[in-house]
C-alpha cells in the first residue's frame, strides 16, 4: 500500500477527567474522523472517568479502595473543570453555555465518535491502580487493553496527542 492510499491514523491518551479537556479531545476526535481518520482515544487514569457509566455503584475491594471509590466517582455527569470549577458552580455555568451555544455535551460527543467508527480503549493497568472493575464501563468502550496495544497504535499515527 502506497502512503498515498494508506489510511491516516490519530491517537488520543485522555489522561484528563476535566470536562473542558475531555470536550477538546472529543471535538479533535469527531472532527479527524469526519476527515477520514481512523481514530483510536486511549482512556487512561483520571479520563477512565470519562468512560464510567453514570449509574449505578463501583463496587470496590478492601477499605482504601472503596474510598477511592467514593471520593471519586466519575462518570461524564460529574467531570469538573480544569479551571474555575468553584465547587461544581463553574461546571454547571459551563453547560449552560454550551447548550446556549448549540454545542454537543460530552455523551452527546462519545456517541458521535462512536457512531463515526471513533475506537475507545480503556487501559488495563490504570483500572487496576483505580479499582476499575470492566462491567462499570460504558458500552461504547471497545476494548480493555494495555500500552502495548496504544503504542502500537501510535506506532502507526500520524497524529498522537495527550490530553
Amino acid at each position: 500500500m502506497s502512503d498515498e492510499s494508506a489510511k491516516k491514523k490519530v491517537t488520543i491518551i485522555v489522561f484528563s477527567g476535566d470536562l473542558d479537556r475531555v470536550m477538546a479531545a472529543f471535538i479533535i476526535a469527531t472532527g479527524a474522523a469526519s476527515m477520514g481518520f481512523e481514530v483510536v482515544m486511549f482512556f487512561t487514569f483520571w479520563g477512565l472517568n470519562v468512560v464510567k457509566k453514570n449509574e449505578g455503584a463501583i463496587p470496590a475491594q478492601g477499605f482504601l479502595r472503596k474510598m477511592m471509590s467514593r471520593m471519586n466517582r466519575g462518570g461524564t455527569k460529574r467531570l469538573p473543570l480544569s479551571r474555575m470549577d468553584m465547587y461544581s458552580v463553574g461546571r454547571r455555568l459551563m453547560k449552560r453555555f454550551m447548550r446556549q451555544s448549540g454545542v454537543p455535551t460530552v455523551d452527546e460527543l462519545m456517541a458521535m465518535a462512536k457512531s463515526m467508527g471513533v475506537k475507545m480503549i480503556a487501559c488495563t493497568t490504570s483500572m487496576g491502580v483505580m479499582g476499575v472493575p470492566k462491567e462499570v464501563l460504558r458500552p461504547e468502550v471497545d476494548t480493555v487493553a494495555g500500552v502495548a496495544t496504544y503504542l502500537g497504535n501510535a506506532s502507526e499515527g500520524n497524529i498522537n496527542l495527550f490530553i
